[in-house]
């Protein structure tokens, strides 16, 4: 372990496995959410390299999403701007707030993290994920910010700070009309009562932002509400164009959870073992859906990412009965080949749902590689932990 970053009175939480909290310019700042379980509220934090609070801002009320993701702050490219989230998940907003003056630019819309380079800021709508049971496990369809059958009204939005507006790029009716196994999902949405309740989401930036990719399908709804699964990684240029499925995650096949991998070609992530597809591996795909190939055996459906600096290490994080830990694996053996527990929840058992008594771990890389980010938490107020790569 490098160290350990905390701040008095809050409750911390980096972004996500796939947004670097580090500074792009350089600086060693170190961007994190900050909650105050007691008042329910939650905030944005900028951390100097020494681990002390240089700026706070965005403080107001959370939802349970804050303590898995916090506010989904993103640093811009340049390090000019910081991007994050308020209002609520049926009536989100996107801030971009300039640290260096305290401006901001308000739209409405939602955030998964900003892209890492010269791309629009597109995400879904996080309030679907979580009326299709996200968090809780129940599904509350009058929950989403926009009817699930809408399928028109929905989609990746585009923010758009410098024209002051956001609007639908790409709507899940696209989407259906031109997928590969349109038929198939068809004939499951006339089986299901009400319909399938398909939304995209999960917006992921390739390095070197030439591609996306994003997730189609009804997420938890096939557990709150009995719906089979659909679950399919899909890729696309950076205008939306060429469209691929590059992961088949549907009707019985196991895997979760996708990412870019440093090349801008290959993803990462848990999907069914070639040898037996009942099973889940760690997988790598190229985006056009070509090249499918395991791994690792390991398989915890954890957040694997690839290093930046070492083409043969990956890490990915796990639960365990006592907490959680944050794993390294070597690509060309897919054997563990370095771990280190981290406390995970309070109490003897994982309490279930999101809330200040669990986190998630979330490892991610330092820009240099040497070393990983990740949540913890060792009592009431969770922290972030530096772990070192293994030599």
């Amino acid at each position: 372990m490098v160290r350990t970053l905390s701040v008095p009175g809050r409750w911390l939480v980096h972004a996500y496995y796939t947004v670097v909290p580090y500074a792009p310019d350089g600086s060693g700042r170190v961007l994190t959410a900050g909650g105050d379980p007691a008042r329910g509220t939650g905030e944005v934090l900028v951390l100097s390299p020494d681990g002390e609070v240089v700026d706070r801002f965005g403080d107001g009320p959370v939802e349970a999403s804050f303590w898995h993701t916090g506010r989904w702050q993103t640093w811009s490219p340049d390090a000019r701007y910081v991007y994050y989230t308020r209002g609520t998940l049926q009536r989100p907003q996107v801030v971009r707030r300039e640290p260096a003056t305290g401006a901001e630019a308000v739209l409405d819309g939602d955030l998964e993290g900003a892209p890492p380079g010269d791309a629009p800021l597109l995400s879904g709508l996080l309030g679907m994920l979580h009326a299709a049971g996200a968090g809780d496990g129940v599904y509350r369809a009058d929950a989403s910010p926009v009817p699930f059958g809408k399928r028109d009204q929905h989609g990746l939005f585009a923010h758009d700070f410098d024209a002051g507006r956001s609007e639908l790029v790409l709507t899940v009716q696209q989407v259906l009309d031109e997928h590969p196994e349109r038929d198939r999902l068809l004939l499951a949405d006339r089986d299901q009562d009400g319909g399938l309740s398909l939304m995209t989401y999960c917006v992921r930036w390739s390095p070197d932002c030439s591609r996306l990719l994003f997730y189609f399908g009804n997420h938890l709804a096939t557990y709150s509400r009995g719906e089979p699964k659909v679950g399919y990684v899909m890729t696309a240029r950076a205008d939306l164009s060429d469209v691929r499925l590059a992961v088949d995650l549907s009707f019985g096949a196991p895997g979760v959870h996708w990412s870019w991998q440093p090349d801008d070609e290959r993803l990462i992530g848990y999907g069914p073992d070639p040898d037996r597809p009942d099973r889940m591996c760690l997988a790598e795909v190229r985006h056009d859906g070509t090249g499918y190939r395991k791994l690792s055996d390991h398989d915890s459906g954890g957040h694997p990412s690839a290093s930046p600096a070492d083409p043969d290490l990956l890490v990915t994080d796990e639960a365990t009965p006592t907490g959680g830990a944050v794993v390294f694996v070597s690509r060309a053996t897919g054997a563990e080949v370095a771990r280190t527990e981290l406390p995970k929840f309070r109490g003897a058992t994982h309490p279930g749902g999101r809330t200040p008594l669990s986190t998630d771990h979330h490892p991610v890389f330092h820009p240099s590689g040497d070393r990983v980010l990740a949540n913890a938490l060792p009592g009431a107020d969770a922290v972030l932990v530096e772990v070192a790569t293994p030599r």
